[in-house]
């Protein structure tokens, strides 16, 4: 069983395998804003305290979705450094992160209810 001790505000102590369940639809929902890149995106994630990401977490799920045609990819030339790589939702990564945003806020109505003491959804339980 993974422990946190206290998570605090910037969360840099979540579960890892809490994070991975959230980093696509976080990553997309960092893209919606506009073109940005992957530090950038890094930087976003850790604002909203999920913590810190490392680049060879997110970079390979960039790549998948952009492989998924989620994402489109422009090298931009460097202000007086190299280049920068920036991602952009594409109109079906708009339409999996409403997607994705709905099923989640799902999941969590059910998971918060299952965890305050409620296993069984009231439209499922037996009636006296």
């Amino acid at each position: 069983m993974i422990s946190v001790q206290d998570p605090g505000p910037a969360g840099a102590d979540w579960p890892s395998d809490w994070l991975r369940a959230a980093l696509g639809l976080c990553t997309l929902q960092a893209l919606e804003a506009g073109p940005t890149y992957g530090y950038a995106i890094i930087s976003a994630l850790s604002a909203a305290g999920l913590g810190k990401v490392k680049g060879g977490t997110l970079y390979p799920l960039l790549t998948r979705f952009e492989t998924a045609g989620l994402l489109e990819v422009d090298w931009r030339p460097g202000d007086g450094g190299p280049g920068r790589k920036y991602f952009s939702l594409t109109g079906p990564g708009e339409q999996e992160l409403a997607r994705q945003r709905t099923l989640w806020r799902e999941f969590t109505r059910v998971t918060t209810t299952f965890l305050a003491g409620n296993p069984t959804p009231p439209e499922t339980r037996e009636r006296p």
